[in-house]
């Protein structure tokens, strides 16, 4: 096949994938694109673009193996093992994120959040399959850290700008806690646990420079974030609750609703999310593979490495 052929058959297998956003603010579906199959580039470039111009992406109708999740996974990064909630027997790496029907208590993720931001290199993103979903309930909120941003007064973005804030998982695997998290009540349905190492305390950029978009998004949420470098808890509390609730401004946000094979890939840098806890007495497993990010770059040291 000559040169023109070539393209010719990356264009038309690039056509069968349609990006169709479901909001305004954040968040599309990919249609045309079976995940069990290995991805060609044309596949793989779209679905990157989709996911830098829309930040969360999702899939529907598939049906995949822990293999294959981990495949497409392995096209974006490497992976990280949870360290206080336990993966697969086989696979560590797939994390099974599990409410049983008789489980009415608190479930894995009920709070706006990003994952693991106690790291020195939070995650770059997740990638969360449904096998078995309630009838009704069990949506997940996603909300734009991008607009969060560009939505501040000057006057704000200014201020936060030169700050930095001190991430832990202390107030969730912290040992005072143990299974009581601020998750919400007890997670009975997952291997959870606590540890004096969810103590260790991790310090980041209040607003932080993405790479690929060469935007900038807010960088703070209640389950991990404590307070601001330099600031006491007390004196941090009133502008951290503020940049919390404007943060998730319904405006910023999307809702996605699952059915069993359906897929969503966010992207934790830029975006929080909220697993609803609305449906009890159904049982509800999905699981989560996450790959590993980059250490979180403020605008500062972003705009002198786009200038390198």
């Amino acid at each position: 096949m000559g040169r023109n052929g070539v393209i010719q058959e990356e264009a038309k297998t690039m056509s069968n994938i349609e990006v169709l956003p479901i909001a305004g603010a954040v968040g599309a579906e990919i249609c045309g694109v079976d995940l069990s199959e290995p991805l060609n580039n044309a596949n793989l470039a779209q679905i990157r673009k989709a996911f830098a111009d829309h930040v969360v992406i999702f899939f529907r109708d598939q049906k995949i193996t822990p293999e294959q999740h981990l495949a497409f996974g392995a096209h974006f990064g490497e992976f990280d093992v949870h360290r206080f909630a336990a993966g697969l027997p086989d696979h560590p790496e797939v994390m099974p994120v599990v409410k049983e029907a008789d489980d009415n208590g608190g479930n894995f993720g009920g709070l706006w959040h990003s994952d693991v931001t106690f790291y020195e290199k939070p995650a770059l993103g997740s990638i969360l399959y449904a096998l078995d979903v309630p009838t009704y309930g069990g949506d997940t909120m996603f909300a734009s850290q991008y607009l969060a941003y560009e939505t501040l007064s000057d006057g704000m973005k200014e201020m936060l700008e030169g700050m930095t804030a001190i991430h832990s998982a202390k107030r969730v695997y912290g040992n005072q806690g143990t299974s009581i998290n601020r998750f919400g009540a007890e997670v009975k349905s997952m291997k959870v646990r606590a540890g004096d190492d969810a103590e260790a305390e991790m310090e980041h950029p209040v607003i932080r420079y993405i790479p690929e978009s060469g935007r900038r998004c807010l960088f703070v949420n209640p389950v991990y974030t404590i307070r601001f470098a330099g600031w006491t808890e007390e004196e941090s509390k009133p502008l951290l609750d503020f940049l919390h609730t404007h943060a998730v401004r319904p405006e910023h946000t999307c809702r996605f609703k699952w059915e069993t094979g359906s897929v969503a890939f966010w992207d934790n840098r830029a975006t929080q999310h909220y697993a609803l806890n609305d449906y009890h007495g159904q049982r509800r497993e999905m699981h989560r593979v996450t790959i590993v990010g980059e250490r979180p770059m403020s605008i500062s040291e972003g705009e002198r490495a786009k200038a390198a």
